[in-house]
């Protein structure tokens, strides 16, 4: 025995020795390999998995506004599980837990509902949108005309009657200044005579 040394004859500070160093070096060494490989190999799980769900979305297409819009291809899951195709929209300004009916064109709200099976074109967004304008003009027309056709039924509902002249049994429109009439006339009750008008002289001679 050394003095002040340690019992061991391979011994060193503390009482450890050479080969108790190496093998707990390569015990630690060994730990921090495991520890690696299990989160390499957690990452390469992952990877796997994401590799066999096909979890990838396809842009599809683009509107005026510059919302974005995605398709996830129905597929199967590593288990087996079918999962259901996905329509999303990517908001251009604000999220899309925000947006509400109107705030993205027909065409496209249509296809994310599913009342559609394909995504719309700019044509045919274009198109739409100058056949609702039509529409929206030409009701505005009808609208006015309707308006102004009623105005005149009404003025004429409101003028005042014509004034009429009862001869006998029968009425008619009077104008201007009543004549004499040689024919005797009556209305029911009451007899009027017919005015006396003088004969030509030949008639009168003969």
């Amino acid at each position: 025995m050394r003095a002040g040394g340690s019992s061991d004859p391979m011994g060193g500070a503390g009482g450890w020795g050479v080969p108790a160093r190496v093998a707990a070096d390569r015990a630690v060494t060994g730990a921090g390999s495991w520890a690696a490989g299990m989160g390499w190999s957690q990452d390469l799980f992952r990877a796997l998995c994401r590799a066999l769900s096909k979890d990838v979305k396809e842009q599809v297409g683009t509107d005026r506004f510059g919302n974005k819009y995605y398709c996830i291809p129905e597929y199967k899951n590593w288990r087996g599980h079918t999962v259901r195709e996905r329509r999303i929209v990517e908001a251009a300004n604000k999220r899309e837990v925000d947006y509400e009916v109107g705030d993205i064109p027909t065409e496209w709200e249509a296809w994310i509902r599913r009342t559609r099976k394909t995504p719309p074109t700019m044509e045919e967004i274009l198109k739409n949108e100058k056949y609702r304008e039509e529409i929206k003009i030409k009701s505005k027309d009808f609208y006015e005309k309707g308006k102004l056709l009623s105005k005149e039924n009404n003025e004429e509902l409101l003028a005042p009657p014509v004034q009429t002249q009862i001869k006998g049994h029968a009425s008619a429109p009077y104008f201007g200044k009543e004549e004499p009439s040689a024919a005797p006339t009556s209305t029911g009750k009451t007899f009027q005579p017919g005015s006396w008008m003088p004969q030509d002289g030949k008639s009168h001679n003969q």
